[in-house]
């Protein structure tokens, strides 16, 4: 279980780094977004390329920045009897949640993406836009996304299977949005 839960931290210290990069990426998003607007109105000028690269950035923030929010446990969940039952069985929840969804969905999202990811490689795909970006960068996100997300799960699964086994005090506290 030592050498799992080293493992497990390493994926954590990942998903870590890529998580704050995809923050940093929010604040250039946002940089690119207001330059934009400026442009377009100041100048009356407006570039594919720059509005193009808005959506890849989201992209990258969504797609890179989902393991860093699982590992925070910040993730969306549908809350039926999580939060009324114990700690043990919230472990024994998320554990079997992770083997029979997270980590098959993601694996096979990643492994599906591939082949769209590589053919636009191949074939050098650009946007049909005027002044339009290069389509694969955006692609490969797709797969590195889920397959961190695949890696983060796996990550998960060994921290609740050692709080089962009672080597490690996982945190399940869950807040109930406001709403």
């Amino acid at each position: 279980m030592s050498l799992l839960l080293k493992i497990s931290g390493l994926i954590d210290r990942i998903s870590e780094i890529i998580g704050k990069f995809s923050g940093y990426l929010v604040l250039a998003c946002c940089l690119i977004s207001a330059g934009n607007a400026c442009i377009r109105y100041l100048f009356n000028y407006s570039s594919n390329g720059w509005l193009e690269i808005q959506w890849y950035l989201f992209a990258f923030i969504v797609l890179l920045g989902a393991s860093h929010t699982l590992r925070l446990n910040e993730h969306v969940r549908v809350d039926l009897i999580y939060g009324a039952v114990s700690d043990r069985a919230r472990l024994w929840i998320d554990a079997i949640g992770l083997v029979v969804f997270l980590i098959p969905a993601c694996l096979y999202l990643a492994w599906l993406s591939w082949p769209f990811f590589a053919l636009s490689y191949v074939q050098g795909e650009v946007s049909s836009n005027a002044g339009g970006l290069i389509r694969w960068p955006v692609k490969l996100v797709i797969v590195a996304g889920f397959s961190l997300l695949a890696l983060q799960g796996i990550s998960e699964l060994i921290k609740r299977i050692a709080g089962l086994l009672g080597v490690l005090r996982v945190d399940t506290t869950y807040e109930k949005p406001l709403q």
